[in-house]
Protein backbone atom coordinates (compact mmCIF):
# COMPACT_ATOMS: atom_id res chain seq x y z
CA UNK A 1 0.00 0.00 0.00
CA UNK A 2 1.35 3.46 -0.91
CA UNK A 3 0.50 6.51 0.43
CA UNK A 4 1.61 10.05 -0.94
CA UNK A 5 0.90 13.16 1.01
CA UNK A 6 2.63 16.59 -0.40
CA UNK A 7 3.44 19.66 2.03
CA UNK A 8 3.87 23.25 1.12
CA UNK A 9 6.48 23.71 3.99
CA UNK A 10 8.95 21.51 5.91
CA UNK A 11 7.65 22.79 8.62
CA UNK A 12 3.87 21.01 7.59
CA UNK A 13 5.68 18.05 6.75
CA UNK A 14 7.78 17.46 9.89
CA UNK A 15 4.33 18.39 11.65
CA UNK A 16 3.01 15.75 10.10
CA UNK A 17 5.75 13.52 10.84
CA UNK A 18 4.93 13.71 15.48
CA UNK A 19 1.24 12.83 14.29
CA UNK A 20 2.42 10.00 12.42
CA UNK A 21 4.75 8.70 15.16
CA UNK A 22 2.22 9.15 17.85
CA UNK A 23 -0.21 7.00 16.04
CA UNK A 24 2.12 4.41 14.66
CA UNK A 25 3.78 4.34 18.33
CA UNK A 26 0.36 4.08 20.16
CA UNK A 27 -0.59 1.15 17.38
CA UNK A 28 2.79 -0.69 18.12
CA UNK A 29 2.93 -0.12 21.97
CA UNK A 30 -0.96 -1.49 22.15
CA UNK A 31 0.22 -4.72 20.08
CA UNK A 32 3.31 -5.41 21.35
CA UNK A 33 4.50 -3.52 24.27
CA UNK A 34 6.95 -1.34 22.27
CA UNK A 35 7.48 0.58 19.22
CA UNK A 36 10.78 0.05 17.34
CA UNK A 37 11.94 2.65 15.02
CA UNK A 38 14.49 3.08 12.69
CA UNK A 39 16.00 6.65 12.10
CA UNK A 40 17.57 8.15 8.79
CA UNK A 41 20.77 10.25 8.32
CA UNK A 42 21.53 13.43 6.07
CA UNK A 43 19.02 16.22 5.30
CA UNK A 44 15.99 14.14 6.01
CA UNK A 45 17.20 14.06 9.55
CA UNK A 46 18.17 17.51 10.09
CA UNK A 47 14.54 18.68 9.10
CA UNK A 48 13.09 15.87 10.98
CA UNK A 49 14.51 15.31 14.63
CA UNK A 50 14.48 18.69 15.91
CA UNK A 51 10.64 18.56 15.41
CA UNK A 52 10.23 14.83 16.27
CA UNK A 53 12.65 15.58 19.78
CA UNK A 54 9.09 17.57 20.61
CA UNK A 55 6.62 14.64 20.42
CA UNK A 56 4.74 13.40 23.60
CA UNK A 57 5.83 9.76 22.93
CA UNK A 58 6.02 7.06 25.92
CA UNK A 59 9.89 7.50 24.92
CA UNK A 60 10.45 4.38 28.11
CA UNK A 61 9.48 1.79 25.44
CA UNK A 62 10.35 3.72 22.19
CA UNK A 63 13.42 1.68 20.88
CA UNK A 64 15.37 3.48 18.47
CA UNK A 65 17.69 1.92 15.53
CA UNK A 66 19.22 3.22 12.04
CA UNK A 67 19.26 2.27 8.75
CA UNK A 68 22.44 2.88 7.85
CA UNK A 69 25.83 4.07 9.36
CA UNK A 70 29.15 4.74 7.52
CA UNK A 71 31.80 3.40 9.53
CA UNK A 72 33.21 5.97 11.64
CA UNK A 73 33.76 6.30 15.55
CA UNK A 74 30.19 7.39 16.91
CA UNK A 75 31.59 11.11 17.77
CA UNK A 76 32.78 11.26 14.16
CA UNK A 77 30.88 14.39 11.95
CA UNK A 78 30.16 11.66 9.30
CA UNK A 79 28.09 9.32 11.95
CA UNK A 80 24.32 8.94 11.61
CA UNK A 81 24.49 8.51 15.41
CA UNK A 82 25.98 11.52 16.49
CA UNK A 83 23.66 13.16 13.91
CA UNK A 84 20.77 12.10 16.07
CA UNK A 85 22.32 11.99 18.79
CA UNK A 86 22.46 16.20 18.37
CA UNK A 87 19.19 16.49 16.80
CA UNK A 88 17.00 14.36 18.73
CA UNK A 89 18.29 11.52 20.69
CA UNK A 90 19.87 14.08 23.72
CA UNK A 91 16.47 15.72 23.86
CA UNK A 92 14.60 12.97 24.94
CA UNK A 93 14.40 11.06 28.34
CA UNK A 94 15.44 7.67 26.19
CA UNK A 95 16.68 4.92 27.92
CA UNK A 96 20.53 4.25 26.53
CA UNK A 97 19.68 0.68 26.57
CA UNK A 98 17.16 1.55 23.82
CA UNK A 99 19.34 3.43 21.39
CA UNK A 100 20.57 0.52 19.68
CA UNK A 101 23.63 1.86 17.41
CA UNK A 102 25.44 0.41 14.22
CA UNK A 103 28.70 0.49 15.55
CA UNK A 104 30.80 2.37 13.16
CA UNK A 105 34.22 1.65 15.02
CA UNK A 106 34.20 -1.71 14.04
CA UNK A 107 35.11 -4.44 10.80
CA UNK A 108 32.15 -3.38 8.33
CA UNK A 109 31.22 -6.98 8.32
CA UNK A 110 31.34 -7.50 12.37
CA UNK A 111 29.28 -4.12 12.52
CA UNK A 112 26.54 -5.67 10.65
CA UNK A 113 26.43 -9.56 12.06
CA UNK A 114 26.19 -7.83 15.72
CA UNK A 115 23.07 -5.49 14.39
CA UNK A 116 21.19 -8.21 12.63
CA UNK A 117 21.83 -9.93 15.92
CA UNK A 118 20.02 -7.16 17.84
CA UNK A 119 17.16 -6.61 15.19
CA UNK A 120 16.37 -10.24 15.77
CA UNK A 121 16.80 -9.83 19.12
CA UNK A 122 14.64 -7.00 20.01
CA UNK A 123 12.50 -6.59 16.77
CA UNK A 124 12.16 -9.95 16.38
CA UNK A 125 14.03 -8.90 12.73
CA UNK A 126 10.57 -6.47 12.00
CA UNK A 127 11.11 -2.49 12.93
CA UNK A 128 7.61 -0.99 12.87
CA UNK A 129 8.80 2.24 11.04
CA UNK A 130 11.69 2.95 9.37
CA UNK A 131 12.61 6.68 8.21
CA UNK A 132 14.22 7.02 4.72
CA UNK A 133 15.55 9.59 3.17
CA UNK A 134 16.66 9.56 -0.51
CA UNK A 135 19.43 10.92 -2.73
CA UNK A 136 19.46 12.46 -5.98
CA UNK A 137 20.41 9.11 -7.50
CA UNK A 138 17.51 7.05 -5.72
CA UNK A 139 19.18 5.73 -3.19
CA UNK A 140 18.17 4.94 0.28
CA UNK A 141 20.16 3.67 3.70
CA UNK A 142 23.40 2.61 2.12
CA UNK A 143 21.60 0.56 -0.68
CA UNK A 144 22.91 2.77 -4.43
CA UNK A 145 21.38 2.03 -7.68
CA UNK A 146 22.62 -1.55 -9.57
CA UNK A 147 25.56 -2.20 -6.17
CA UNK A 148 25.57 -6.04 -5.68
CA UNK A 149 24.05 -5.42 -1.93
CA UNK A 150 20.88 -5.14 -3.23
CA UNK A 151 20.91 -9.21 -3.82
CA UNK A 152 21.61 -9.35 -0.16
CA UNK A 153 19.27 -12.04 1.89
CA UNK A 154 20.82 -10.75 5.00
CA UNK A 155 18.34 -8.10 7.03
CA UNK A 156 22.13 -5.93 7.92
CA UNK A 157 24.67 -6.06 5.35
CA UNK A 158 28.22 -4.50 5.05
CA UNK A 159 29.80 -2.83 2.03
CA UNK A 160 33.37 -1.28 1.65
CA UNK A 161 32.88 0.35 -1.79
CA UNK A 162 30.18 3.01 -1.15
CA UNK A 163 30.13 5.76 -4.57
CA UNK A 164 29.43 8.08 -1.91
CA UNK A 165 32.38 8.94 0.73
CA UNK A 166 33.16 7.16 3.44
CA UNK A 167 32.95 4.32 1.49
CA UNK A 168 32.82 1.45 4.51
CA UNK A 169 29.18 1.16 5.84
CA UNK A 170 26.87 -0.71 7.08
CA UNK A 171 23.24 -0.89 6.28
CA UNK A 172 19.88 -2.24 6.41
CA UNK A 173 18.61 -4.30 3.06
CA UNK A 174 15.77 -4.87 0.87
CA UNK A 175 14.78 -7.93 3.09
CA UNK A 176 14.71 -5.91 5.84
CA UNK A 177 12.77 -2.71 4.72
CA UNK A 178 10.26 -5.51 3.08
CA UNK A 179 10.08 -6.93 6.38
CA UNK A 180 9.70 -3.63 8.14
CA UNK A 181 5.62 -2.62 9.29
CA UNK A 182 6.20 0.92 7.26
CA UNK A 183 8.44 2.67 5.53
CA UNK A 184 8.39 6.51 5.17
CA UNK A 185 10.55 7.96 2.94
CA UNK A 186 11.50 11.74 3.98
CA UNK A 187 12.46 13.77 1.04
CA UNK A 188 12.72 17.34 0.14
CA UNK A 189 13.89 19.70 -2.60
CA UNK A 190 14.28 20.34 -6.14
CA UNK A 191 17.08 17.70 -6.85
CA UNK A 192 15.32 14.81 -5.86
CA UNK A 193 12.79 15.80 -7.81
CA UNK A 194 13.55 13.26 -10.71
CA UNK A 195 13.98 10.47 -8.74
CA UNK A 196 10.49 10.79 -6.73
CA UNK A 197 8.78 10.90 -10.36
CA UNK A 198 11.08 7.46 -11.04
CA UNK A 199 10.67 6.08 -7.83
CA UNK A 200 6.32 6.63 -7.34
CA UNK A 201 5.49 6.91 -11.28
CA UNK A 202 7.50 3.94 -12.73
CA UNK A 203 6.47 0.54 -11.91
CA UNK A 204 9.37 -1.19 -13.54
CA UNK A 205 11.96 1.46 -11.96
CA UNK A 206 14.93 -0.32 -10.35
CA UNK A 207 16.27 2.47 -8.35
CA UNK A 208 16.43 1.05 -4.38
CA UNK A 209 14.15 3.76 -3.68
CA UNK A 210 11.26 2.50 -6.04
CA UNK A 211 12.14 -1.19 -5.01
CA UNK A 212 11.67 -0.79 -1.44
CA UNK A 213 8.92 1.00 -2.33
CA UNK A 214 7.04 -1.14 -4.02
CA UNK A 215 8.26 -4.31 -1.35
CA UNK A 216 6.45 -2.76 1.41
CA UNK A 217 3.68 -3.65 3.35
CA UNK A 218 3.18 0.44 3.85
CA UNK A 219 5.03 2.66 2.04
CA UNK A 220 4.29 6.78 3.13
CA UNK A 221 5.76 9.10 0.72
CA UNK A 222 6.22 12.53 2.46
CA UNK A 223 7.34 15.25 0.26
CA UNK A 224 7.54 18.82 -0.29
CA UNK A 225 6.45 20.80 -3.09
CA UNK A 226 9.90 20.65 -4.62
CA UNK A 227 10.64 17.13 -4.20
CA UNK A 228 7.09 16.43 -5.42
CA UNK A 229 7.41 18.98 -8.34
CA UNK A 230 7.05 15.87 -11.26
CA UNK A 231 4.33 14.68 -9.98
CA UNK A 232 1.75 16.81 -11.24
CA UNK A 233 -1.00 15.17 -13.39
Amino acid sequence: MQHRQVFGSTDALAAEIIDLTVAAAGTAIAARGRFCVALTGGSAAELVYPVLAQAPLPWQVVHVFFGDERCVPPTHTDSNYALAERTLLSRVPLAPTNVHRMRGELAPIDAAAEYEQALERVAGGVLDVVHLGMGPDGHICSLFPNHPLLQSERLVDALSDSPKPPPARVTLTLRALAAARALWFIVAGAAKADAVRAAVLDPACPLPAARASRDAREARWLLDAAAAAQLKG
